[in-house]
């Protein structure tokens, strides 16, 4: 066994949660080390797309003028169909706010994750190929983590604070007993990449289909005539309805409404799969010496699928309440509480918001009847717009009143 390093924080996962953490603990001066098993750059099946969530951060941290040069397709409008093939669209360059960014991303993880990566790794260490086994616990609080490095050797690293950001799989969840993959929480998804697909602007398109009720198809155009195009469902519906999401695919691209725009498509490697734990319940997130981010701590919007922005938003905060405990001495499970109560109070609101709308999705009447509404209603469509923005005021998303405009204004 190698000897053993010390930090103030070892991130277990190099994805945007990760990383975003090692660059807001930059910030704070902690010593910090990022572990990952990949030896990167690596990709990561995703939908692809960045939200004007994710824009924020990236800006929050100066690095936004180099996000927008790196290959991908540049946002402006969210397309949403329903089952009857009714059609609006969210303009995001309407905003409440002047002051923000005007537009969101689409941009191949394998691209961007690297980008986060490379900045990440200037500033702090990183340990790549490195597969975490066990957390290092004393007085049941977590010390540290054990783990085999690229070269085959097992090492024992100390941290004051661990970071799980290792995904919906998350190894420091499962070590410590919290990892469930609830069905009713979690989904599954399929994407693939395709050339050739008509129609592709600067929009992102979800569209709830009856074939594949109550998930959804998408169609991210990821720049130089190219698409990640795919679809998800929550895994209950799939073992209930028995659903193979690659044939699905196949039947959706071939549906009359969309057979035209993939007439002359051509796949580019075959779909791939991977799971989403939906936001759709509040898991636990911290503990004595620890903190989940992101996917790691069930954070996927229910109704969009979008993850990146809550996991980038969620680093944010673990570095915080980190930098604050450890000045304080205090890695209790009662002191890093106050990560969950920040990061559930920004964004509990709008996942339940999201919870209530793919619940309504359920029913393709009251689908149907909320996006016709919102199809003819321009006040509607600022409501939801403004959800996506992240300008509607936590109040109001909390106000029961605030649904009842949505669906029946």
């Amino acid at each position: 066994m190698e000897k053993q390093q010390e930090f103030d924080v070892v991130i277990v996962g190099g994805g945007p949660a990760g990383t975003t953490a090692a660059l807001y603990a930059n910030r704070l001066g902690l010593s910090t080390l990022i572990v990952d098993k990949s030896i990167w750059p690596r990709d990561k099946i995703c939908g692809d797309a960045l939200s004007g969530k994710v824009v924020d951060i990236l800006n929050d941290l100066d690095i936004i003028s180099e996000v927008k040069t790196l290959k991908g397709a540049s946002i402006r409008r969210i397309r949403f169909g329903s089952p009857a093939n009714k059609i609006f669209d969210i303009d995001l360059t309407k905003s409440f706010n002047t002051d923000h960014i005007k537009e969101a991303y689409v941009i191949p993880r394998e691209i961007f994750d690297y980008f986060l990566f490379k900045k990440a790794r200037k500033i702090t260490e990183v340990k790549e190929g490195f597969t975490v086994k066990d957390l290092l616990i004393e007085n049941d609080t977590v010390v540290g983590i054990r783990g085999t490095n690229k070269d085959g050797n097992t090492e024992d690293i100390s941290a004051t604070v661990v970071l799980g950001a290792d995904g919906y799989n998350s190894i420091v969840a499962q070590k410590l007993n919290l990892y469930k993959m609830e069905m009713e929480h979690t989904a599954f998804a399929i994407r693939s990449y395709y050339e050739g697909v008509k129609g592709l602007t600067d929009q992102i398109e979800l569209h709830y289909l009856e074939e594949i009720n109550p998930g959804y198809f998408w169609l991210f155009p990821i720049g130089e005539g190219k698409a990640n195009i795919g679809l998800g469902l929550s895994k209950r519906n799939i073992k209930e309805q028995k659903k193979n999401l690659i044939d699905l695919l196949d039947i959706v691209t071939q549906l009359e409404y969309f057979k035209d725009r993939f007439s002359h498509a051509k796949q580019i490697g075959k779909p791939k799969g991977w799971n989403l734990p939906m936001g759709s319940m509040h898991r636990k997130n911290h503990g004595n010496g620890f903190m989940l981010l992101g996917d790691a701590a069930g954070l996927i919007d229910p109704f969009t699928g979008e993850g990146i922005g809550n996991a980038m938003v969620s680093a944010k905060h673990a570095i915080t309440i980190a930098s604050k405990a450890i000045n304080e001495n205090d890695l209790s499970e009662n002191n890093l509480s106050e990560y969950d109560k920040i990061l559930w109070g920004e964004i509990g609101p709008e996942l339940s918001v999201s919870t209530k709308l793919q619940k309504v999705a359920r029913s393709k009447f009251l689908l149907n009847f909320v996006m016709n509404r919102a199809a003819r209603n321009d006040g509607i469509k600022d409501i939801i717009g403004g959800m996506l923005a992240n300008e509607i005021p936590r109040s109001d998303l909390a106000n029961p009143a605030f649904y009842f405009k949505i669906f029946f204004s």
